[in-house]
């Protein structure tokens, strides 16, 4: 039996006696632990490198500025060589473009260890760290796999989403503290080797999982989702909404410290698995709308938490409320990005998707500085709250048939 009749019939092998939890049926989905178990370890990673990578480059060098120049150089990188990947794994399979790519990634990783190991050039960080742009969107392609099992079952994609996005936010909450963990503790350079040995591990075993693998579109031309119609509007909506991120996150260790951080990632993580459980509305742009709504509201908190009080008390309540928002926001918005998306080039829309949000960040990030040194930080929570009215202008205009 070939590849491609044999995948799905597994949509239909679920156990007559489902528990009754949403993320515990989800999970009882033949093969799903496993490609997840897998997907979970190279994930972590993710919120590794960045950190790894400025404590590495920053204490051999004594400069900052190069740290955050190299890996925003890597940033750039991804985000025109992302999508490539990400059409190749659509066009010939997960396994069969994610395995190489990852291991470019992870020798442009190596590489960046012993140049700044042994006091090389300059430029060669920045040509060794733009090596790792080739690492695949592992979450796009677990998303892609959730689809591909339960497509016409439009409950459990709306857990699957929520699901993935919540394991999102636990690794970019557990990444950075375990790479500044790992430097600190043992040598600069392990945060950057035990990602790059955690990707590479995953990535194998997730691939290792081929039954749960979707069907590779092998001489489709498809055009880029770029040209379907309502996804221009959706990918200026997480652009906005990585400002939002982006923002927020300098804003906030300007005016408090880094460590309130986790209580808006804590409060998105909850609100995710929340959103999860419940049963989604019919209509998935109607459904954008009200959570970009919401996080307009709630990105008002923040802003007039520092204005109006010097309790930090007050200011982290109103952080984990705004945090509540943003999971409900993201497992919309990648719902919609599935919905409108042909099926043959899932992982190329998905990781459009995630290159417009991480452009955002980088904005919101330059945005959010800009207006704390000149402004002050009270006023820079404003920048956050004026990018989530921006995404609601943009997604009311442009995915209101959705």
């Amino acid at each position: 039996m070939s590849h491609e009749t044999a995948t799905p019939a597994l949509a239909s092998t679920t156990p007559l006696t489902a528990p009754s939890n949403p993320y515990l049926r989800l999970l009882a989905t033949p093969g799903a632990r496993a490609f997840t178990a897998g997907n979970l370890l190279a994930r972590l990673p993710m919120g590794m490198f960045s950190v790894s990578a400025v404590i590495m480059i920053a204490g051999a060098h004594g400069s900052y500025a190069l740290a955050g120049a190299v890996t925003a150089t890597g940033l750039a990188a991804t985000a025109v060589v992302a999508p490539w990947t990400a059409r190749l794994v659509d066009r010939y399979g997960q396994a069969r473009i994610a395995v190489p790519a990852t291991a470019v990634a992870v020798l442009g990783s190596l590489a960046l260890v012993l140049c700044v190991h042994y006091d090389a050039p300059v430029w060669t960080l920045f040509a060794a760290y733009a090596a790792t742009a080739t690492t695949p969107n592992t979450g796009g392609m677990s998303r892609a796999r959730w689809a591909h099992l339960h497509r016409g079952d439009r409950a459990a994609l709306h857990t699957a989403n929520s699901f993935e996005q919540a394991v999102d936010e636990l690794c970019f909450m557990l990444g950075p503290v375990l790479a500044a963990s790992l430097c600190g503790a043992l040598f600069p350079e392990a945060g950057t080797l035990t990602g790059a040995v955690l990707l590479m591990t995953g990535v194998l075993l997730f691939a290792a999982q081929r039954a749960t693998e979707p069907p590779a579109a092998v001489g489709t031309r498809a055009p880029s989702p770029l040209r379907t119609r309502g996804v221009p509007a959706l990918l200026t909506v997480f652009l906005a909404t990585g400002v939002v991120f982006g923002a927020m996150e300098v804003v906030s260790i300007a005016h408090a410290g880094g460590a309130i951080l986790a209580l808006q990632a804590g409060g998105s993580c909850a609100a995710g698995l929340l959103y999860g459980s419940l049963r989604p509305a019919a209509r998935v742009g109607r459904r954008l709308l009200l959570c970009l709504t919401g996080m307009t509201a709630l990105m008002s908190l923040p802003l007039v938490a520092a204005a109006t009080s010097d309790s930090l008390l007050v200011l982290a309540g109103c952080l984990l409320l705004a945090g509540a928002a943003t999971a409900p926001t993201m497992v919309t918005g990648m719902t919609l990005i599935q919905h409108l998306t042909p099926q043959a080039q899932l992982n190329e829309g998905m990781t459009l998707a995630v290159t417009a949000l991480l452009g955002g960040i980088a904005a919101g990030s330059a945005v959010g500085g800009w207006t704390v040194e000149h402004a002050g930080t009270a006023t820079g929570y404003a920048v956050p709250m004026c990018a989530a009215a921006l995404a609601l202008a943009v997604a009311a205009m442009g995915t209101r048939r959705a």
